[in-house]
């Protein structure tokens, strides 16, 4: 199983990245989400997935674990394969993806092109009880709660309202799970 790939970005699409790793290119499928986080940097580290068929060998991209994770759990579902859980993760980010779940929200799940009312409760009854006990999925929640809780103490301190700073920050977290600190608060004070 190839478990991740670092080398040279030779192409970059919505869809797809090229990572040439010692002469040898690899062409990976990305979500929009990872897609959003890689800069045009020289040097690139995604964590990996294999799907193997019968006539293909498929590498999906993800740029930290929590995404992957989320991505495995979401194929593990039947009726969900390796194309629908791209488009979901494309569609939401993966803390979005497991608040839907944890929440029972079946309306953002049926939000997801392709996915229907029957597919979006097969998704929460299946991954309800699994997704809650990944650690390295609640790394995601857990990482932003902190970052959250430091940020509107940071613009608290800046002088800025709580509640108003508290509706900005939650987005950004949503918009983008593995913000830091810093460009939380950077975001925060452009549209305060």
């Amino acid at each position: 199983m190839i478990t991740q790939i670092v080398g040279k970005l030779v192409e970059k699409n919505p869809t797809h990245i090229v990572i040439d790793c010692h002469g040898i290119g690899y062409e990976v499928n990305v979500s929009l989400h990872t897609f959003s986080q890689i800069n045009n940097e020289e040097h690139i580290k995604v964590f990996t997935h294999l799907h193997i068929k019968e006539d293909a060998h498929t590498l999906y991209g993800f740029i930290d674990k929590e995404e992957r994770e989320v991505f495995r759990r979401l194929i593990s579902v039947s009726g969900i394969g390796t194309s629908t859980a791209r488009v979901m993760l494309s569609s939401l980010s993966p803390s979005q993806v497991i608040q839907a779940i944890t929440s029972e929200d079946t309306d953002t799940i049926q939000s997801v092109k392709g996915i229907g009312k029957k597919t979006a409760q097969r998704v929460i009854i299946d991954l309800k009880d699994k997704i809650g006990t990944t650690d390295d999925v609640k790394k995601i929640s857990n990482s932003n709660n902190t970052h959250k809780k430091e940020a509107l103490s940071a613009l608290e301190t800046l002088g800025y309202n709580r509640k108003k700073s508290e509706k900005i920050v939650s987005k950004i977290i949503a918009d983008e799970p593995s913000v830091s600190i810093e460009n939380i608060i950077k975001t925060a004070l452009k549209k305060l």
